[in-house]
């Protein structure tokens, strides 16, 4: 996902469920996925291949640790005060989560028993009608539309565009909280064209309560290293202030909320 942190495993104790799933890491004090203070969860799995993921290791679904919701839930208990006077709440990204639909529905229904704040932190690339199930427990969607144009979307994450707009128009019609998640890469992302006709998109949903334009980094890349993997942006810098202003001014005269 999008989040602009590198993770660490997180040990957690063992009790009895059958409802299981695989994840990556945990966050506790999360603070960029989603309002407040965030307890985050990267689960395990993703099916694009984005040139600038910041966590590859996330990408094979059989790696990570195998959890239970109860597990999870026990351990979000231990920081509910926090979480509920920072107005967060528990954020799962990954990987992608809805690799995993019933699995992360279920610590989503649980979280609602426990009124705290739900986010989800999604490409909307996977089959659509078994993820949307999940939203039945969603509060905010953080929906990452990594460039409008078919061919950059393409080169950024081998995968097609098409299903990621079908899920966005979805979340519009069933008027679900979304925030837009962009990431600007110079030299891959940031043409213009591009840029203008993901502000066209954005401006037609009835539900985009804002814009996240996050700069490029490179604080990934020495876990494509240790992979195996070729890092093809090892030469790419961070955008400028300019380019980000650039793009943020494309989003404004839109009518889109950005943050600044």
């Amino acid at each position: 996902m999008t989040s602009q942190t590198t993770h660490h495993h997180t040990p957690l104790p063992n009790f009895h469920s059958t409802q299981r799933g695989r994840i990556h890491s945990i966050e506790t004090c999360g603070a960029v996925d989603g309002p407040g203070i965030r307890y985050v969860i990267f689960t395990q799995g993703c099916l694009l291949r984005c040139q600038y993921c910041h966590n590859p290791d996330t990408r094979d679904p059989t790696s990570g640790q195998e959890v239970t919701v109860d597990e999870l839930i026990d351990d979000i208990k231990t920081y509910r005060s926090y979480l509920t006077y920072s107005g967060g709440g528990v954020t799962i990204s990954g990987g992608e989560p809805l690799l995993q639909p019933e699995f992360v529905r279920e610590i989503f229904r649980r979280c609602r028993e426990l009124d705290i704040h739900t986010a989800l932190d999604t490409s909307g690339f996977p089959d659509f009608e078994a993820s949307k199930p999940v939203l039945d427990y969603v509060d905010l969607v953080l929906l990452d539309i990594k460039s409008f144009d078919p061919a950059i979307y393409h080169q950024v994450t081998s995968v097609a565009i098409e299903p990621t707009l079908h899920f966005a128009r979805h979340l519009s019609a069933t008027q679900h909280p979304t925030w837009i998640r962009f990431v600007l890469v110079p030299g891959l992302t940031d043409d213009l064209a591009n840029v203008e006709g993901l502000a066209q998109f954005i401006s037609t949903l009835k539900n985009v309560e804002k814009v996240e334009v996050l700069p490029f980094h490179q604080m990934g890349e020495y876990k494509w290293k240790e992979l195996g993997f070729t890092y093809q942006l090892s030469h790419t810098n961070p955008p400028t202030p300019t380019q980000v202003s650039t793009v943020k001014t494309i989003f404004r005269q839109h009518g889109l909320n950005i943050d600044d």
